[in-house]
């Protein structure tokens, strides 16, 4: 025989993103207020910017070519 309360109440919980209902899903509270969601985040929205790793490679490399420039190879 299970114990009784020892399991949270589960409810129909409303998330809301900018004070916008956005979905409902069942959990422990009965609304829950988000700041980002797959609906706002630019990675799910396709305008996450993607830095420019070659120039930096490239960077890295005259810098260090420059400190290597007295080193003899054997």
């Amino acid at each position: 025989m299970p114990k009784k309360n020892l399991h949270p109440n589960w409810h129909q919980t409303k998330v809301y993103c900018d004070g916008k209902l956005i979905f409902e899903v069942g959990g422990t509270k009965k609304e829950l207020i988000v700041d980002i969601w797959s609906g706002n985040h630019p990675f799910y929205t396709g305008s996450q910017k993607i830095l420019d790793a070659e120039g930096r490679i490239e960077i890295f490399e005259k810098r260090y070519k420059k400190a290597n420039l007295n080193f003899k190879n054997n």
